[in-house]
């Protein structure tokens, strides 16, 4: 008997878009959770307080910024539920994440997320401890429970890498499994060939994690269906997407950043992602851990191995109908149900004040908190729309995080949230930004999951019965009793007209006897058949009165489950507004016994305050008049001795000004006889107008004469002018162009480049803004030297407009402003310290002393 395979019908064909607007009674809140994380050290100490299994207290401590500005209060968040620090992870999993998982076996998607500050155990909720397991390696032992036998052999699912799956046959998954295990002996994998290269020093590092498998959950799964299970594990960091499984070797080439886009059912995915199918458990946390490896970690203040980047491991189930026979995947892609559950572990908000980051840390840091202020503004539009009927714009593509979940929020699928929370007072201030973040998460409806299975009408229960019928088959040869070619089901007419025929051989003329059985014969089975056909009619006709009737009764019990139904959600809707306002009212006693309790101790602390102030008035007036009696001794013995100092420092400052005079004379009988040899020297045919007095000190330089000449200087030390050959005076005529990138620290120098018309700019972002009216350019830039100084170079050059409409600098100078250090330059020098105004200056307080080099470039 040949088997038939109806089409799929058009009705049940799965949509190529996935419809956008929804009605708002199709919608569910995000569920957001709370987790709690014990105390780490018993000096510290706590400002949450759980009230309810739902509701927390957190209570401003003296440290917070709130406190110190006077808006000491109370702030009460109510969540789905509150996990305490002595909850288990086993009962978190059951409660946030075996719901996701059952919806991942009836083919619909997921998202669950941790949030939260750095160090409060965002991670150890989802990935846990090998010997107690968080909310991924639980899911994945639920999930292969269930489907361990109705697993598909291995590469009869293929990615199309599209986001979607081809159905291959046997001969083709054989095929690629034999390539497979042969490019298996022949290159090792990545990560073996790197320890292999490397000796024991990488096993050592990253051993081998032993982790305990739970058997005792399983869900309920269609057996008519195959499954395959495939992981991708990606991490967002610095706002780049990169691929944590690719097989490449990071030692010789980086990651390379992957781009998100938008396959044909609108569903955002990571193109080219490296998507493994996995056919246990464990062969699943091995690559998870394979990942994780690469993963982005570093040391903080706040956390010894704190998450620089989001980790997003993504669960897809790829489920598909057996044939009519039980036995083979119907080899259509267009059978073929994806549902996928998206586990992401967030990286935490910081302050830089706290996590004392700089560098690279600083601007991981910085990537972090603007992906999570993108998060939190697309979902506080997103609620804006919803609550408002406003069609503002989400923007989701401000950030990689947002822009991979955008079907999530904008589309359909089951939307989870855990907040992982610090109870520390230190760690107030964060703590109430994240509270804020979920309770607005809270207020945001997602589109509930629907499944895309399809009902191709084949009868349930087919590879029960097809295994049964084998296994039948099987014993039936193992006992000789039929032949294999033999057997065949026999779905022929129910009924029989009789024996066979009987013997019909006439060997002599005389056997009228025979004709006569065979004419007996034919009629009883004429009869026969008339009998047979007549109550095939009759039960043909009972069993059409029998659909008829079983119609209307059908028809009859979906009208009433229909009334029922609608009388079942109005019941609930009114239970639930009972529920609500019974929980209002319970808040509100429980607010104003709070106010009351609070109120009656306020008073009697005022009471109590106003007494100790009263006596602490007194105590004040009593100790006034002793302090007075005190000082006004000690005001007597000061006065004295300041007189007596400030006449000791009178004395000395005279001192020090006469010393000056006498140097100063001293200098000027120096100038006279360097004067008087200059005018013997005219006498031996030497030059007056080429002469110049040069002063010995710095301050021979105000009171020496100006020198007669222009430009050239002697030297005290060889007597040979010197003069800047470089120098323009003439620079009234150019337009110069100032060039200050970023921000600069003011040099204090004395020494200043001269520029009369200049225009300041900070960035080159066109021709024109050098080439309008300028021909000079001054680029200035700050940097160290090798003393650790801070030096300041101007480099100088001429503005020349090209034949291509642009301009060229062609840089002839460069000007260096180095700022040194006075005490460093006395001790070179060996000069004492200065003396102002009669006091001795230290060397920690000396004005700074200013050089200016000029130097050209080379070309």
């Amino acid at each position: 008997m040949k088997s038939f395979r109806p089409k799929p019908p058009t009705s049940a064909r799965k949509p190529t878009t996935r419809p956008r607007a929804y009605n708002l009674t199709s919608r569910d809140p995000v569920q957001v959770y709370c987790r709690i994380r014990p105390m780490q050290y018993e000096s510290d100490t706590s400002c949450m307080k759980v009230i309810s299994p739902t509701t927390i207290v957190i209570t401003s401590p003296e440290s917070a910024a709130n406190f110190r500005n006077g808006n000491y209060k109370e702030i009460q968040t109510t969540f789905n539920q509150v996990f305490v620090p002595d909850v288990g992870q086993r009962e978190v999993f059951n409660t946030v994440a075996l719901p996701l998982i059952e919806n991942l076996v009836k083919g619909k998607n997921s998202l669950l997320f941790t949030y939260g500050v750095t160090g409060s155990g965002k991670t150890y909720t989802m990935t846990g401890e090998p010997q107690n397991g968080g909310i991924m390696p639980r899911s994945l032992d639920v999930i292969f429970n269930s489907i361990a036998n109705f697993q598909a052999k291995k590469f009869v699912f293929k990615p199309d890498k599209l986001n979607g799956f081809d159905v291959q046959s046997e001969t083709d998954a054989m095929l690629d499994r034999q390539n497979e295990l042969h490019a298996g002996f022949m290159t090792p994998r990545p990560g073996k060939l790197s320890r292999n290269r490397k000796g024991d020093s990488d096993s050592d590092s990253n051993p081998m994690i032993i982790r305990e498998a739970d058997e005792s959950q399983v869900l309920p799964v269609e057996h008519d269906n195959v499954y395959a299970v495939f992981v991708t594990y990606v991490e967002i960091y610095n706002n780049s997407v990169y691929d944590l499984l690719d097989d490449e070797d990071v030692r010789v080439k980086s990651l390379q950043s992957k781009i998100v886009r938008e396959d044909g059912n609108k569903n955002m995915y990571v193109h080219a992602v490296t998507e493994v199918e996995v056919k246990s458990a464990e062969e699943a946390f091995e690559v998870f851990q394979r990942g994780q490896r690469r993963r982005r970690v570093a040391h903080t203040a706040l956390n010894a191995e704190s998450s620089r980047s989001h980790s997003v491991f993504t669960i897809r189930l790829v489920q598909a109908p057996l044939d009519c026979q039980g036995e083979q995947v119907i080899q259509d892609k267009r059978v073929i149900c994806i549902s996928q559950l998206s586990l992401v572990d967030l990286a935490g908000s910081e302050r830089t004040n706290r996590t004392k980051n700089t560098g690279q840390r600083l601007r991981e840091a910085g990537n972090i908190n603007n992906s999570l202020m993108t998060l939190r503004s697309c979902l506080e539009i997103l609620r804006e729309n919803q609550t408002q009927g406003t069609n503002k714009m989400v923007p989701y593509r401000d950030s990689k995080l947002t822009h991979l979940f955008k079907n999530y929020f904008d589309g359909e699928g089951q939307v989870r949230m855990i907040v992982c929370v610090n109870p520390r007072a230190d760690d107030y201030d964060e703590t109430i930004q994240v509270m804020k973040f979920a309770e607005m998460t809270q207020e945001v409806q997602v589109t509930r999951p629907t499944a895309t299975k399809l009902d191709l009408g084949f009868t349930p229960g087919r590879r029960q019965a097809n295994k049964i019928f084998k296994e039948a088959k099987s014993r039936l040869e193992k006992e000789r009793r039929l032949d294999t070619g033999d057997l065949e089901v026999d779905l022929g007419l129910v009924y029989s007209l009789g024996g066979p025929f009987p013997e019909l051989e006439i060997n002599s003329p005389l056997n009228d006897q025979i004709i006569t059985t065979l004419m007996q014969f034919l009629e009883q089975r004429i009869n026969k058949r008339n009998i047979l056909r007549s109550d095939l009619e009759q039960k043909q006709t009972d069993f059409r009165k029998m659909l008829l009737t079983l119609e209307q009764e059908n028809m009859t019990l979906k009208v009433e489950n229909a009334s029922a139904k609608a009388f079942n959600n109005q019941e609930k809707k009114k239970v639930s507004a009972l529920e609500g306002h019974i929980c209002k009212t319970e808040a509100q006693i429980d607010s104003l016994l709070r106010k009351l309790n609070s109120a009656n101790d306020t008073i009697r602390t005022l009471q109590q305050e106003l007494k100790d102030r009263d006596m602490v008035l007194n105590q004040r007036v009593i100790d006034k008049q002793r302090v007075k009696q005190k000082y006004n001794s000690k005001i007597q013995a000061e006065t004295e001795k300041m007189s007596r100092e400030l006449d000791i420092k009178l004395r000395q400052q005279r001192q020090h000004l006469q010393n000056q005079m006498k140097e100063k004379e001293d200098k000027l009988r120096l100038v006279k006889q360097i004067l008087v040899d200059e005018t013997s020297g005219t006498s031996l045919g030497i030059p007056v107008k080429d002469t110049v007095a040069v002063p010995q000190t710095l301050s021979d330089a105000g009171e020496a004469a100006t020198p007669r000449s222009g430009n050239t200087h002697v030297s005290r030390k060889d007597k040979v002018p010197v003069a800047n050959l470089r120098h323009r005076r003439s620079q009234s005529a150019d337009r110069w162009v100032d060039h200050r990138p970023g921000a600069l620290v003011p040099v204090g120098t004395v020494l200043q480049p001269l520029m009369n018309r200049r225009r300041s700019i900070t960035r080159l972002t066109d021709p024109k803004a050098i080439t309008e009216g300028a021909s000079r350019y001054c680029l200035v830039a700050q940097e160290h030297d090798t003393d650790g100084e801070l030096e300041t170079k101007l480099y100088k050059g001429d503005i020349v407009p090209t034949s291509g409409g642009g301009a060229q600098v062609v840089f002839n100078d460069v000007e260096c402003l180095k700022q040194m250090s006075p005490t460093a330059r006395r001790k070179r020098s060996g000069a004492p310290n200065s003396q102002i105004n009669g006091h001795t200056d230290s060397s920690e307080h000396c004005s700074t002393a200013v050089e200016a080099h000029t130097k050209r470039p080379r070309m």
